[in-house]
């Protein structure tokens, strides 16, 4: 398994796009390259390669299931917990992630198998889920985004 290619996944939310390659995601999704991912980790140990959670909030942030953090540093980061994701995501430690359609539409099947590299499909199937909650972190102060 490369980290430099595109795997069409089921994530713990919804079907998705991962890589460690953004430009590639961006290339494929047809949205403006300059727009972060989202990163889905394997841990809270790889959590903190990426970010410092602030003291506030570092309860929170460990009880959350299925919640995309932005941190201060505007990274916006998702510990994956306790799913058949898990497994796929340890395998990299952490991958950018989104949804497997084109920016601003709705989840195509056929335009997923026909751009992605490697196909991951497990028991579950593919299913368009509902998103994971996203909340913005200040250091004092969080807002609800999603």
């Amino acid at each position: 398994m490369r980290a430099d290619r595109v795997y069409l996944a089921q994530t713990d939310t919804t079907v998705g796009f991962l890589s460690q390659d953004a430009k590639k995601l961006a290339l494929i999704k047809k949205r403006d390259p300059k727009k972060p991912f989202l990163i889905s980790v394997d841990s809270f140990a790889r959590l903190k390669t990426f970010v410092r959670v602030p003291n506030r909030f570092k309860n929170s942030v460990r009880k959350a299931k299925k919640t995309t953090f932005v941190y201060p540093n505007n990274k916006a980061l998702r510990v994956v917990q306790n799913s058949p994701h898990l497994l796929f995501l340890q395998k990299f430690g952490w991958m950018y992630s989104t949804s497997a359609n084109e920016s601003g539409k709705h989840f195509d099947e056929d335009f997923a198998w026909r751009v992605a590299d490697v196909i991951v499909e497990d028991a579950r199937g593919f299913f368009e889920g509902e998103p994971s909650r996203l909340i913005k972190l200040g250091r004092e102060k969080f807002k609800k985004l999603r």
